[in-house]
């Protein structure tokens, strides 16, 4: 299993990758996994299942993210948790890297969409919408996703807000990955509530982050700059706007 340092590097644009393995689900891990209905799947089958579902995550930021999640196996926990899931591609990714080493992984979202995705953001999409409630529901699109890639066995659905789970949690955690609501009081929240339950040397995944305020919103990259230079974190990778860190 490859180190935190040992994961590929990838170039700042997210266009491509130099290094480690190529990032094309074609020539991606075959390693075969079994569910609990007896079924085998493939790495690679996840790997590029991943890549059919709805979301806003690059192949190149998802294999990352996969990569990323294996080199967390080598942490003394296999509880991992992801904040923010809309429609289960990212979590498939992880999924798929909780299969290949025996981790569980807590995906945690409301289900109602972040503020860039509801009616009048050129991020809504309208067929999400819950036509009793009137309300974004990604929820039973989320639970197709992961019952296709029969990840039932590796990944734990948890509907509710982030702080109020966070407020009742105590496992510790070898990876953590966050990518919800990215308004200033919500993304700090998730990184102040989670990133304490994370082990010395556990894997801390940041999506979204932009140092061009014209390619994206400042919060989570104000995050990575405070992780980096005032906590005990350390840079391992970057793809695209992907930053992974390592906890010391």
């Amino acid at each position: 299993m490859r180190s935190p340092g040992q994961l590929r590097q990838c170039d700042q644009r997210g266009d491509g990758c130099s290094g480690g393995p190529a990032h094309h689900a074609s020539r991606s891990p075959v390693n075969p996994i079994q569910t609990r209905r007896g079924d085998v799947v493939s790495i690679r089958d996840l790997l590029e299942f991943a890549r059919t579902i709805k979301g806003f995550m690059p192949d190149d930021e998802g294999l990352a993210l996969y990569e990323a999640a294996l080199s967390a196996s080598t942490t003394v926990s296999s509880t991992w948790v992801e904040i923010g899931a809309y429609c289960g591609k990212s979590t498939v990714y992880l999924g798929a890297a909780a299969s290949s080493c025996g981790a569980l992984l807590f995906s945690i979202d409301h289900h109602h969409g972040s503020e860039e995705n509801q009616p009048g953001s050129p991020y809504h999409d309208p067929s999400l919408v819950d036509p009793e409630t009137g309300l974004m529901d990604t929820a039973p699109t989320w639970r197709r996703s992961i019952t296709t890639a029969k990840l039932e066995s590796h990944v734990v659905g948890v509907i509710g807000e982030s702080s109020t789970v966070a407020a009742h949690w105590g496992t510790p955690l070898g990876f953590l990955f966050i990518d919800g609501g990215h308004g200033e009081k919500v993304a700090w929240a998730d990184y102040n509530n989670w990133t304490p339950h994370l082990v010395s040397g556990g894997i801390l995944a940041i999506h979204d982050v932009f140092s061009d305020p014209t390619e994206g919103g400042q919060v989570p990259y104000e995050i990575w700059s405070f992780a980096t230079s005032n906590d005990n974190f350390k840079q391992v990778s970057a793809c695209g706007s992907l930053r992974v860190l390592q906890k010391y």
